[in-house]
């Protein structure tokens, strides 16, 4: 397929919002492709050339691109300066400033191959060489062609969908509807890389997935839990189960591996780049540890206290298992507030708040082991074999864990926790297996604020923001939207909009994250009530901690709204929309919301969801 097909597949998506249309081009899109692009493609449609737990990126600020444009277009740097002011968006700069001739057959690899260059670019004379490169291939492309490219290294592809509207378009690719999804899904969130995905459907279909299995260095989609508001509760929906502290820190995925080679043999195959070796050494170039946060982000770098511990205590060639890490205090041993681990997580400074904040890693599971497959494993084999691979010491422990069948005795032990100031207990199904990228009853979590009236931290979404008055005028921001999740419909929904609480500090720091991601435009995955409309839309990245006082319903909120069938016989959320049988417009709402602090380790997609907040609601209720 050459790119010039490929743009014009990208026009299409940019011009619509709804999710099935969407789908209908890409299934037209991965259709046409063959099994050689698929994967770029998909790479590409997420504005990449990688998958999103590696660490690539194009480093390209927009002064940068405006220089490659400037260069591959005959510009003058200041009519690209001027245009991009009053337009925003420098891909409709170079497509308006560009001839339309170009090279109309340049493939889709051979473009790929240029942007990934770019991208792999690094040291002395690399930013020379990136504009350089990106010049020469503006050069050579049409101007629709030009509009992608420039967006995809600053990150600002402007298509609206994410992977789950590629999942459900690989089901309808694979089978003519929806009936593969789930299986898809299934070996993706083992395997979350689309590129991959996409490329064995296409060789193998939907069956060459079912060989998908964990592989060290890439990060398994971690398993989330139930919430129930009893030790009675728990026990009738479980049985006896295992019990184990619930731990208020940032979960960590471990990745390790012993080399197998010398020091010196490492080093020559570092030299010659060879392919399939993706870990950051050792000192001693034979132990390697790669840490990934809920979101696919490798921290490794951050956690050298962590990562230390790791290479000293695992006894095991091959292991991922998983951990809460948590400050604590050397001297009495107790655990720490979030606030205070969450300092941890930076790009600079960590020598000095490694020895300021050290972190114990608690770890409660164990994926793989030894090349074997554990996610299939009932939650006991997998906690015996997590037991066997960790030596003891004082950065990795196992935590602490009891089985339990007496619902007062899970209450006795909810209590303790809660007076050694912990946020609850973590309940586990003996038998359950590990549900990779999934909520399901194999674990459930039973925490303070739901043994009363519901005051649990929510994680919410930025939706977008409205300009200050008064003393915020000079912040530029006096309040934003929250939206949570709705994995059924893959949107946001509003459910608060705040817009006091908080601190001079945490206003100028929202408006920072928010500056990056604002767009002109409401994005096409946020459904929004016409009474909360913001000035300013922000792309859906930057997650924050809220508490509220209690759920409430509301007429102005999208979250929860019911669905109602309409007289044609589908499903549509209840908006008035033109053939409803009736209205019913009463969503969800947090009274007297504040802002808690900013979950940088969680993606969007793992805030809080619509879900999750009906059950919040039920429990609160009752």
């Amino acid at each position: 397929m050459t790119f010039a097909k490929l743009a014009k597949y990208f026009q299409e998506l940019e011009k619509i919002s709804s999710r099935n249309a969407m789908t209908e081009i890409l299934v037209k899109l991965f259709t046409e492709a063959d099994k050689n692009e698929i994967g770029q493609i998909c790479y590409l449609l997420q504005g990449r050339v990688a998958p999103l737990f590696e660490a690539i990126e194009f480093g390209m600020a927009e002064k940068m691109v405006i220089k490659a444009i400037t260069a591959g277009c005959g510009a003058d740097g200041n009519e690209v300066n001027r245009e991009f002011k009053k337009v925003g968006d420098l891909g409709k700069v170079v497509e308006s400033l560009k001839p339309s001739a170009g090279n109309s057959k340049l493939s889709v690899g051979q473009v790929f191959e240029v942007l990934e260059n770019t991208a792999n670019k690094g040291g002395a004379g690399s930013v020379e060489i990136k504009v350089n490169l990106l010049a020469d291939l503006l050069r050579k492309v049409d101007s629709l062609s030009a509009r992608y490219i420039v967006r995809i290294p600053i990150a600002k592809m402007r298509l609206g969908f994410s992977d789950m509207t590629i999942l459900d378009s690989l089901s309808w690719m694979a089978a003519g509807d929806k009936s593969k999804r789930a299986e898809i899904e299934k070996a993706y969130n083992v395997r979350p890389d689309l590129s991959f995905i996409a490329k064995t459907i296409k060789e193998k279909g939907v069956k060459g997935l079912t060989e998908v299995q964990p592989k060290v260095g890439v990060p398994i989609l971690m398993a989330r839990a139930e919430r129930l508001s009893s030790g009675k509760e728990i026990i009738d929906k479980i049985g006896k189960c295992g019990v184990e502290p619930k731990i208020d820190g940032f979960r960590l995925q471990v990745h390790y591996k012993k080399s197998g080679f010398d020091k010196p043999t490492f080093n020559k195959l570092l030299e010659g780049k060879q392919q399939g070796f993706d870990f950051v050494p050792s000192a001693d170039g034979t132990q390697t540890v790669r840490l990934f946060t809920r979101n696919l982000e490798e921290v490794t770098f951050m956690y050298p206290d962590i990562v230390a511990g790791i290479e000293k205590q695992i006894k095991a060639k091959e292991v991922i298992f998983e951990g809460e890490a948590v400050a604590y205090n050397p001297k009495t041993g107790e655990y720490l507030p979030f606030q205070e681990t969450v300092q941890r997580k930076r790009k600079y400074g960590i020598e000095k708040m490694t020895k300021d904040v050290p972190l114990r890693l608690l770890c409660f599971d164990v994926l793989l082991k030894e090349g074997e497959n554990l996610l299939t494993k009932p939650y006991a084999e997998r906690r015996k074999k997590l037991e066997e691979i960790i030596h003891k010491g004082e950065t990795i422990v196992v935590v602490e864990e009891q089985e339990v069948a007496d619902p007062e005795r899970l209450e006795q032990i909810f209590q303790d926790a809660i007076k050694r100031k912990l946020e609850g207990v973590m309940a586990k199904k003996l038998d359950g297996v590990y549900q990779a990228g999934a909520r399901g009853w194999n674990w459930i979590k039973y925490k303070k604020s739901y043994d009363s009236k519901i005051d649990d931290n929510i994680d919410g979404v930025v939706m977008g923001y409205d300009f200050g008055q008064g003393k915020r005028t000079g912040f530029g921001i006096g309040a934003f939207l929250i939206g949570v999740y709705d994995k059924t419909t893959d949107s946001f929904k509003t459910i608060a909009k705040i817009g006091t609480g908080l601190t001079d500090e945490e206003w100028k720091t929202l408006k920072v994250h928010s500056e990056k991601l604002k767009v002109k435009s409401k994005p096409n995955r946020y459904d929004t009530d016409k009474m909360m409309e913001c000035d300013m839309w922000v792309n859906p990245k930057i997650v924050v901690v809220i508490k509220a006082d209690e759920i409430t319903r509301s007429p102005v909120h999208t979250a929860g709204r019911e669905m109602q069938k309409t007289k044609g016989g589908a499903l549509r959320q209840a908006q008035g929309k033109e053939g409803a049988e009736e209205v019913k417009i009463q969503g969800f709402a947090l009274r007297f919301p504040r802002l808690v602090d900013f979950r940088t380790d969680k993606a969007p997609e793992d805030a809080t969801s619509v879900n999750e907040i009906e059950k919040m609601y039920k429990i609160q209720k009752k």
